[in-house]
């Protein structure tokens, strides 16, 4: 995972288009991932979503630098990766860099064991927890899956409730694009 070190003064690169999930759009700053939206009704939905998620925590003053055509190819690679996936193709996510700059460093733990999780496998928010480090915190987990700026790329479908019960999810959908990212990577029925 890399660390953004200069994001109050670079412009984020978008990169927009259709899956076999919705629109999908990703955004790439200072050559790492910064966003991810998916699940939405059109690809323009979809970026108007993450630029109303990276307005959140992304401010950027009057003067900050242009996108660098290694964002916008970083963008473009993602976004090709991630219609790839929604196609049901076995692409790998783990490799591509995000920013993991703004999480604790329980966070960052939560994070990197979600991403271990492998294609087809689910953990429970307490077995996450304890990959983390903190056995007790499977509500932090949650939490931390809850904000995830990179879905997909940070599988937090993976995890699930205590008992194999599916659990929450955020994404447009909620818990139906849950089942349906479950049942792709799994070819499996959720309950």
């Amino acid at each position: 995972m890399a660390t953004l070190r200069t994001r109050e003064s670079v412009t984020p690169a978008f990169a927009t288009g259709d899956s076999e999930l919705g629109g999908l759009a990703v955004a790439a700053a200072g050559d790492v991932v910064i966003g991810v939206s998916f699940g939405n009704r059109s690809v323009q939905a979809a970026e108007t979503a993450l630029r109303r998620k990276l307005d959140q925590y992304w401010p950027l003053p009057s003067d900050a630098a242009q996108a660098s055509d290694d964002d916008f190819d970083l963008a473009e690679e993602v976004l090709d990766l991630l219609q790839r996936f929604a196609a049901g193709e076995p692409v790998d996510l783990k490799k591509v860099p995000i920013a993991v700059d703004h999480l604790s460093p329980f966070q960052q733990k939560v994070v990197k064991a979600c991403r271990a999780i492998k294609r087809g496998a689910t953990l429970s928010y307490g077995e996450v927890a304890a990959q983390a480090g903190s056995s007790g915190a499977a509500r932090a987990v949650g939490s931390v899956m809850r904000s995830n700026r990179t879905p997909l790329i940070v599988p937090c479908h993976r995890v699930v409730a205590a008992g194999g019960r599916i659990g929450g999810f955020s994404a447009p959908d909620g818990l139906v694009m849950k089942r349906r990212l479950l049942e792709l990577e799994a070819d499996v029925q959720f309950r």
